[in-house]
C-alpha cells in the first residue's frame, strides 16, 4: 500500500500526453516557486512600509549576495538533479538511492561552509557593492541573521530537488505554502508588534526556511520510494559525486559568477541614491514573480529531458523542449498585461513616496518587453542541462550576464551615464544570451550526450 501512495506522487514522464505532462508537472513548481519568492518579497513590503526606504534599500541590496553563494549550491544541486533524473528514467534504483545519499552528506558539508563564509565576509561583501552608509548597518544586520541560518535553505531545495527530479512536484509546494504562510506571520509579529526592525524580517525568513526544510526531511526518511534517505551507514559515492560535480559544476559556476555579476550591477545602481535603490529593490522582486513561469517550466524541461534521455528516447525529449518554450511564452505574454496596467500599484506595495515609485516604474516599463526573449534563454539552457550538458549553457550564460553585461555597464556608466542606459545591461544581456542559447540547442548532438 506505501508503494502504490509513493509511485502516485512520483511521476514517470517518459510515457503520457508531452504537453499534459508538462503542464501537470509544471504547475506545482510555478507555485513553490510563487511561495518561494515570497520569503523576501513579504520581508520587503512590510520593512518597506514600517521601516521606511532606508530599510527596503538594506535589504534589497544584500539579494545580490545571498544569490552568490546559494547559486554555487543550487548549481551542484542542478548536477544531482539531472544524475536523479536519469537514473530514474533509466529504472537504475541502486544508482539512484547512492546519488540521494550522496547528495545529503554534500549538503550538509556545504551548509557548514556557507554558514561560516557568508557571516565572516558580510562587511566585505557589501563594502564591494558600494553600499551607502545610511543603508550599511542594517544591511549587514540582515545578511549576518540570513546566513547563520542558511541551512535551512540548501536542505531544503536539496530535499526539494530530489522530490522533483523523481517527478514530484507537489509537495514541495506545500511545504512551501506553509513557510510562506509562517514567515508572513511571523514578518508582521516581530517587526511591528515586537519592533524588532530588520532584524526581525531576517528572523522570520529564517525560522521558516528551517521549518520547510525540517519537512522535507521527514518525508525522504520515511518514503518508501528508492530515494529514500537511509541514515545508518550513509557514505558517499564517489563515482556518483564525480558525475553530480561534472554536471554540476559548470551550472555552479555559472550562477555564482552571474550573481557575483550582479553584485557590480548594483554598485552601478547605488550610485544614484537611496531613492533608485528602493525602486530597483521593488522593480527586482517583482521582476522575480515575473521570471517565474519560465523558470519554473525550465525546471520541467530539465526533469522532463533527464528522465527521457536516461531512457533513451530522444524524439519525446525534443518535442517536450518545444512544448515548455510554447509553455512559458504563452503565460510569459499574458501576465505582462498585468504588469504594465498596475506597475504604480505594485511599486506602492513596497514603498509610497513618489521618487521610488516613479524610479520602480520607469524600470519596470524598461524591461518588461524583453521578457518574452528571456524564455528561449531559460527554456532551452534547461534542456541541455537535463541532457547532460551543462558546460554550453555555462559559457554562454557567463559570456552574456557578466562579460558582456559588465564591458555594457562600463561603457555606458561612462558615456551616457543615465539611469536607463544602465538599466538596459540587463535586458541586452538576455538578448545575447537567448540567441546564443538557441544557437548550442540547434547544435547539440543528442546521441552522444
Amino acid at each position: 500500500m506505501q508503494n502504490a501512495i509513493a509511485a502516485k506522487k512520483e511521476r514517470d514522464l517518459t510515457e503520457g500526453p508531452i504537453f499534459r505532462q508538462l503542464l501537470l508537472f509544471a504547475l506545482p513548481l510555478m507555485a513553490g516557486n510563487l511561495f518561494q519568492q515570497l520569503y523576501n518579497t513579504v520581508d520587503s513590503i512590510v520593512v518597506g512600509n514600517f521601516l521606511g526606504k532606508e530599510a527596503l534599500a538594506a535589504v534589497g541590496s544584500v539579494g545580490p549576495v545571498i544569490n552568490s553563494l546559494i547559486g554555487f549550491f543550487m548549481g551542484l544541486s542542478t548536477g544531482a538533479g539531472v544524475v536523479i533524473s536519469q537514473y530514474y528514467g533509466a529504472k537504475e534504483k541502486e544508482k539512484l538511492s547512492r546519488t540521494v545519499q550522496t547528495m545529503v552528506l554534500m549538503t550538509f558539508g556545504f551548509c557548514g561552509i556557507f554558514t561560516l563564509v557568508g557571516i565572516w565576509f558580510t562587511p566585505q561583501m557589501l563594502r564591494l557593492m558600494s553600499t551607502p552608509a545610511d543603508v550599511f548597518t542594517e544591511a549587514a544586520d540582515y545578511l549576518r541573521i540570513y546566513f547563520a541560518g542558511v541551512s535551512g535553505l540548501l536542505i531544503y531545495n536539496m530535499g526539494s530537488g530530489i522530490l522533483r527530479a523523481v517527478g514530484d512536484s507537489r509537495r514541495p509546494l506545500y511545504f512551501l505554502i506553509f513557510s510562506a504562510g509562517l514567515n508572513t506571520g511571523l514578518d508582521l509579529l516581530l517587526v511591528i508588534a515586537f519592533r524588532m526592525g530588520i532584524a526581525g524580517a531576517a528572523y522570520a525568513t529564517v525560522f521558516s526556511q528551517c521549518l520547510s526544510a525540517v519537512l522535507v526531511l521527514l518525508v525522504l526518511t520515511k518514503t518508501t520510494g528508492d530515494y529514500r534517505i537511509v541514515w545508518r551507514g550513509m557514505r558517499p559515492d564517489c563515482g556518483i559525486l564525480g558525475q553530480i560535480v561534472g554536471i554540476g559544476i559548470p551550472t555552479a559556476v555559472q550562477q555564482t559568477v552571474t550573481s557575483l555579476s550582479n553584485v557590480f550591477v548594483q554598485s552601478y545602481i547605488n550610485f544614484f541614491g537611496s531613492d533608485v535603490m528602493a525602486g530597483w529593490s521593488a522593480c527586482m522582486k517583482i521582476d522575480m514573480f515575473m521570471m517565474l513561469p519560465m523558470m519554473s517550466v525550465g525546471l520541467a524541461a530539465t526533469t522532463f529531458v533527464g528522465q527521457n534521455f536516461g531512457a533513451g528516447n530522444i524524439s519525446r525529449a525534443k518535442k517536450g523542449t518545444w512544448a515548455a518554450f510554447g509553455m512559458s511564452v504563452a503565460v510569459t505574454a499574458l501576465l505582462m498585461i498585468p504588469l504594465i496596467i498596475f506597475a504604480p500599484w505594485l511599486v506602492g506595495l513596497f514603498n509610497r513616496e513618489p521618487g521610488v515609485v516613479d524610479y520602480g516604474c520607469r524600470l519596470m516599463y524598461l524591461m518588461s518587453p524583453f521578457y518574452l526573449v528571456c524564455c528561449v534563454n531559460q527554456v532551452f539552457a534547461s534542456a541541455l542541462r537535463g541532457a547532460g550538458n551543462t558546460r554550453a549553457p555555462m559559457i554562454v550564460m557567463l559570456g552574456s550576464f557578466v562579460v558582456f553585461r559588465q564591458i555594457y555597464l562600463f561603457i555606458a556608466s561612462r558615456t551616457a551615464g543615465t539611469l536607463t542606459v544602465v538599466a538596459l545591461g540587463y535586458p541586452a544581456g538576455w538578448l545575447v544570451c537567448s540567441i546564443l542559447i538557441l544557437i548550442c540547442y540547434k547544435r547539440f548532438r543528442w546521441e552522444r550526450g
